[in-house]
């Protein structure tokens, strides 16, 4: 699926350079200088201690395609995690929407965005970094970072990981493209044990909410219950406590 692979020395962000290739397009990067997750947040991308690739998909062809596109992140999740550990055998947790985590430690992100023509969603890049190697982190994320030489007490090939991901990112996608939308979320319930029961506090239109996270529903959005209301979050600023 994924056969055509660009390589860069350095880039400012991966997903700015896929977002002009064709579906199947891979952008793998040893470096990106104005790397960026979710919310516009910078993503720290230092040369020889991470995996930074984007991969250009068609906005699924599922019989409910709509449902297909909001479950993209998550799916993504679960091949990455599922991919890591095929390279490496370490089990990889997720945080809502787009985190990868061992313990309590960030071990990498994902950013889907699409591509448009004319108005209309035709592709979406889906980006994703994965902390190698340990690195100098910015005193911002120092205290909640890891790598996989960290955690599994030795190197591991950035190839191997990535050839697994792209590998998992496919079959996963086929589940899109199929309808196979509860796979996906059962996949994903199972790796992401703060997704029931966890204290969160999210920011509402009226000002910060306190509530407890009640798991997600069937497109993905995660569920916070307030006292005897249970409210959809599809996108939002979340702080776990």
């Amino acid at each position: 699926m994924f056969d055509r692979i660009t390589r860069l020395a350095t880039t400012p962000s991966t997903n700015d350079v896929a977002a002009s290739l064709p579906s199947g397009s891979v952008v793998v990067a040893e470096q990106q200088t104005a790397g960026r997750g979710r919310r516009g947040r910078a993503w720290f991308s230092p040369p020889g201690s991470g995996l930074y690739v984007s991969v250009v998909v068609e906005r699924p062809r599922a019989a409910d395609p709509d449902r297909a596109t909001a479950l993209l992140t998550l799916a993504a999740g679960v091949a990455i995690a599922e991919g890591i550990g095929d390279a490496s055998a370490l089990h990889v947790d997720l945080k809502w929407p787009n985190d990868l985590y061992v313990g309590r430690r960030k071990l990498g992100g994902i950013l889907a965005e699409a591509a448009s023509a004319g108005g209309a969603v035709e592709r979406i890049v889906v980006g994703f970094g994965v902390n190698l190697a340990a690195a100098a982190y910015p005193p911002d994320v120092a205290d909640r970072a890891t790598s996989l030489a960290s955690e599994l007490g030795r190197a591991v090939d950035g190839e191997d990981v990535l050839r697994s991901s792209l590998a998992r990112l496919a079959r996963r996608y086929g589940d899109l493209v199929a309808g196979r939308f509860d796979d996906i979320l059962d996949a994903w319930r199972r790796r992401a044990p703060g997704a029931m029961g966890a204290p969160v506090t999210w920011a509402s239109g009226a000002g910060p909410v306190d509530g407890v996270t009640h798991g997600v529903d069937s497109h993905g959005a995660l569920l916070i219950r307030t006292g005897d209301r249970v409210e959809r979050i599809v996108a939002g600023e979340i702080v776990w406590r």
